[in-house]
């Protein structure tokens, strides 16, 4: 496996663990900080998203420019 798919599916995890925590708080009624926290979740996922297309694409585009077109 990649070092790039490794990094993101550390990462991934560490979210999913996150987001398990986060909802494990609200349902014991600590719901001051669940906002805030959820959308920096949020937002790690989106990021965490926008990297993997970027990845696909640059391999993909690579692969193709290999390619010979004669």
């Amino acid at each position: 496996m990649s070092p790039e798919l490794e990094y993101l599916l550390a990462h991934t995890t560490l979210l999913r663990n996150r987001l398990a925590n986060l909802r494990h708080q609200s349902l014991e009624g600590d719901r001051g900080a669940m906002t805030t926290e959820t959308v920096i979740v949020v937002a790690g996922l989106a990021a965490l998203a926008l990297a993997v297309v970027a990845i696909i694409v640059t391999k993909v585009t690579a692969k193709a420019n290999s390619i010979p077109t004669n």
